[in-house]
């Protein structure tokens, strides 16, 4: 690895993110215990997510979580209801649960604002605990990411996933997910020094390709997609392994690139038709989660709790995509017409 690829802002946050991970968990026990208090006096009927971007590929994951874990149904809200249309809604039995790393765009601001006054007990997963969204929702969980600076978000991502399996394992009192939780430092700090460069070569040349996985999975797919994009000019697309059949099949011919992310979990066995599809028409299928024969494997790291094995996937991901995009001539802390904080209204 050159000077080069270890000196953008892009590696030094993402490689920090097993650190932060670690301030999480040692400073924010307290504000989950009142937390989960609270929700389990509420009794919700549903949880509504909210969030943009990066944020919302990790409400993506929350909704997979909760629904799996607490057999509440988990829906997303579309920020245009509150601040285009201000259409109030029934929200008077849902936990609204925001995320963002800014706290600062107006239309989560509304949103959450009119979710509280509509009954709903609004939560705000935030790196910046001063923002405005802080100051409208009744409990705030700081991600404690610190500054990044990297138009392109990443540990900030890795904390809002932290952040929603540590609630779900609080409120489920899931001892084996609760002790997971707490290795997790460590496994990141594994994940960041696996080597991925096998997938550079397959994607140097890119033009269009398809990131695909299910379920728990599905939000880091979408993560990485948007992440192609942004910093290296790739026009991907995330689709769960369930979806990808339709329509979207009829674009995979010989060399058409593919990055499997496989969870560890219930849904690893329905990959193994799919990604044999792929290999017999000719795709370049790279995975990260299971070996396919014919295809490229990247390292994952081992004996993972099921739920948390995609967090130090997407840990990975970061380090191999900040080298991918400057052999592809671009700058990851500054991609083109984009900022760090995008004010939508």
């Amino acid at each position: 690895m050159s000077n080069c690829e270890t000196q953008t802002k892009m590696f030094i946050e993402a490689g920090e993110a097993s650190a932060y991970v670690q301030k999480f968990l040692d400073t924010t026990s307290e504000k989950f215990e009142k937390l989960v208090a609270e929700i389990n006096k509420f009794d919700p009927n549903f949880v509504v997510t909210c969030a943009r971007g990066s944020s919302d590929h990790a409400a993506t994951y929350a909704k997979y979580m909760i629904e799996k874990s607490l057999g509440l149904d988990v829906v997303s809200h579309a920020p245009s209801m509150s601040s285009v249309y201000a259409r109030p809604l029934k929200l008077d039995k849902a936990l609204f649960i925001t995320i963002s790393q800014s706290g600062g765009s107006p239309d989560l601001i509304k949103s959450a604002k009119l979710a509280r006054k509509q009954g709903a007990l609004t939560v705000a997963f935030c790196n910046v605990t001063s923002s405005p969204l802080a100051e409208v929702c009744e409990y705030v969980i700081p991600l404690c990411a610190g500054p990044e600076n990297s138009v392109a978000a990443t540990k900030s991502y890795i904390l809002s996933l932290v952040a929603i399996a540590n609630l779900v394992g609080k409120l489920t009192q899931d001892s084996e997910l609760n002790k997971a939780i707490k290795t997790l430092p460590e496994k990141l700090a594994q994940a960041w020094n696996l080597d991925w460069s096998n997938a550079t070569p397959v994607l140097k040349n890119a033009h269009n390709f398809f990131v695909v996985s299910r379920g728990l999975g599905l939000g880091i797919a979408q993560e990485a997609a948007l992440k192609f994009k942004e910093t290296s000019g790739l026009h991907a697309e995330a689709y769960s392994s369930a979806e990808v059949r339709h329509g979207p099949m009829a674009l995979i011919k010989k060399d058409f690139p593919i990055l499997l992310f496989v969870p560890n979990d219930a849904s690893t066995g329905s990959f193994n038709k799919i990604a044999k599809d792929f290999i017999d028409r000719g795709a370049k299928v790279i995975s990260a989660g299971k070996a396919y024969e014919g295809g490229i494997t990247l390292p994952t790291v081992q004996s993972m709790h099921p739920s948390l094995s995609v967090i130090c996937m997407i840990q990975s991901f970061y380090k191999m995509l900040n080298s991918l995009a400057l052999a592809r001539g671009y700058d990851p802390d500054s991609p083109p017409f984009l900022k760090k904080v995008t004010e939508t209204i």
